[in-house]
C-alpha cells in the first residue's frame, strides 16, 4: 500500500516550513508589542459551540465542518475557526472577572471541508487576535491597526482596508426585513445558496460568489440607511481614527464577513501586488457583542480579526518577499580517520555557545563534504585533520569569499563571535 497525503492536506517542510515560522514569529513578537497574551486551545470542541457562535447560516455550519462521533456518543467538531474556542476559554477559565480586556493571541491549524484548489486546503493555519470585554470604539481601530502594520511589516506594500458596519440589533433588523423585502422579489433568479440564505440570515446573501447574483446583489438597500444614531456615531469615530493614522481604507457596504456573530465593525485587508495583481481580501475580521453572552460568559463584547498563514505565503512567494533561510554558521569537515571524541568534542562546544553547526559523517569526500557545506547555506566550514588536530589549529573557510584562517583551538570561539556578529545574535556566557 502506497500511504500519501490526504486529498486537501500537505507537508510543509524545508523552504516552506521556514518561512511559515517566520511569518508567526513576526506576527506574535507583533503581537506581545500591543500586549496580547498567547492561547492554546484544543484542535477539538463540542459541535455545539461552533454551531451556536458561527452561525447556522454560515458556509462554515453549513457545509464545512469535520463533525464525527466519538466513542462516547459525543458530537465532536476539528475547530473549523478560533474565535468560540477562545471565547470559550475566557469563559471557562473565569478571565472576564479579573482585569479587563483580555487580549488573546493565537497560531494553529483549522480544518473545513472546502473543496481543494491552489493555495487553499482541508488543514491550514490561521494567526489571529481577540480583545474581549471592551465595548470602546478604539478597541477596533487597536486591532484594525495592528493587522495593518503587521501586514506592511511582513513586506506587503499596497495594503488597502475594506471596512463596514452592520449597525446594532435593532439597525440589523430594520436592515434584514428590507433584504427580504428585496431579495423576495428576485429569488427565483438566484443560486440555491442564497434561497436558502434568504430563510435563515437575508444579511449573507451580499456575501454570494455566484457572479450571476452580482447585479442584483448590487441594487440591493444599503445598511447606512438603517444604522441608529449611535452606530452610525460609532462608524465615524473609527473612520476619523484611521483618518488620523494615515490608514487608507474604502468603506464597502455589501462586506459582511462569513461569521454570523459578527455586529458593529466588520473590516477585510486587501493586496495589490507591484505588478498590479488584486489578491482580493488576505485576512479580515470584526466586532461581535452577543458572542461571549451566548457561550455563558457576562454581556460584554470584543472585536478580532484572522489571518491564514499559507495564503500570507503564497502571496509572498509570488512576489518575491519569502524571508531567506539564514543557513548554517558553521560546517565541519574531517579529512581522514579522524577521532569522533575529538569531532563530538568540536561540535558540541561550537553549539552549546549558541552557533548552529552539523558535520558530514557520511562521506570522506572533501569536495563532496564542501558541496554539503554549500547546500546548508554554511557560512564558515571548520576543516579538521591530523595536521589540525597535532598543531591544535583548525583551518576555517569563509564559504562565500574562499576566504581561509588559521585559528587556534581555543580561540575559535572569539573567531565565529566576531565573524559572525553582524548575521546572528548570539548570547554567549
Amino acid at each position: 500500500m502506497e500511504y500519501t497525503v490526504l486529498k486537501g492536506t500537505h507537508d510543509i517542510i524545508n523552504n516552506e516550513a521556514y518561512n511559515y515560522s517566520y511569518i508567526e514569529n513576526l506576527l506574535s513578537n507583533i503581537a506581545k508589542i500591543y500586549n496580547f497574551k498567547e492561547f492554546r486551545i484544543p484542535i477539538i470542541e463540542k459541535t455545539s459551540l461552533f454551531v451556536r457562535s458561527v452561525g447556522e447560516s454560515s458556509d462554515v455550519v453549513r457545509k464545512e465542518m469535520y463533525s464525527f462521533l466519538d466513542k462516547g456518543e459525543r458530537e465532536i467538531t476539528l475547530r473549523p475557526e478560533f474565535t468560540a474556542g477562545i471565547i470559550r476559554s475566557i469563559v471557562n477559565n473565569k478571565l472576564l472577572f479579573n482585569d479587563v480586556p483580555v487580549k488573546a493571541f493565537y497560531c494553529g491549524p483549522v480544518f473545513r471541508y472546502e473543496r481543494p484548489q491552489l493555495g487553499r486546503y482541508r488543514q491550514f493555519n490561521q494567526f489571529g487576535i481577540e480583545i474581549v470585554g471592551s465595548n470602546s470604539y478604539l478597541r477596533d481601530v487597536e486591532c484594525i491597526v495592528f493587522g495593518y502594520n503587521a501586514l506592511k511589516m511582513l513586506g506587503f506594500k499596497d495594503v488597502r482596508l475594506v471596512i463596514n458596519t452592520l449597525g446594532d440589533a435593532n439597525s440589523r433588523k430594520l436592515y434584514k426585513e428590507k433584504l427580504v423585502e428585496y431579495f423576495s422579489k428576485h429569488i427565483d433568479e438566484m443560486c440555491a445558496d442564497c434561497h436558502e440564505r434568504l430563510e435563515i440570515n437575508p444579511l449573507r446573501i451580499l456575501d454570494c460568489k455566484n457572479e450571476d447574483d452580482q447585479h442584483i446583489i448590487f441594487n440591493a438597500p444599503k445598511i447606512s440607511d438603517f444604522l441608529s444614531k449611535e452606530s452610525n456615531e460609532r462608524f465615524q469615530n473609527i473612520l476619523n481614527c484611521l483618518d488620523i493614522l494615515g490608514v487608507e481604507y474604502t468603506v464597502d457596504e455589501k462586506l459582511v464577513r462569513g461569521l454570523d456573530y459578527y455586529s458593529e465593525t466588520v473590516f477585510e485587508y486587501h493586496y495589490t501586488s507591484e505588478k498590479g495583481i488584486n489578491y482580493g481580501a488576505i485576512g479580515g475580521g470584526g466586532f461581535y457583542n452577543n458572542l461571549v453572552k451566548e457561550i455563558g460568559g457576562p454581556d460584554v463584547s470584543g472585536v478580532g480579526l484572522s489571518f491564514g498563514i499559507e495564503r500570507l505565503f503564497n502571496i509572498l512567494k509570488d512576489n518575491n518577499l519569502l524571508a531567506k533561510d539564514d543557513g548554517l554558521d558553521v560546517y565541519i569537515i574531517p579529512i581522514g580517520n579522524i577521532s569522533n571524541q575529538y569531532l563530538s568534542v568540536l561540535f558540541t562546544t561550537i553549539r552549546d555557545y549558541g552557533f548552529s553547526c552539523d558535520i558530514n559523517l557520511e562521506s570522506s569526500s572533501f569536495s563532496s563534504s564542501f558541496k554539503k557545506a554549500e547546500r546548508n547555506n554554511a557560512k564558515f566550514a571548520i576543516i579538521v585533520g591530523e595536521e589540525e588536530i597535532n598543531t591544535h589549529i583548525l583551518t576555517v573557510k569563509n564559504i562565500e569569499t574562499k576566504e581561509q584562517f588559521k585559528v587556534v583551538e581555543n580561540d575559535l570561539i572569539s573567531f565565529l563571535d566576531k565573524n559572525l556578529e553582524e548575521d546572528n545574535d548570539h548570547c554567549h556566557e
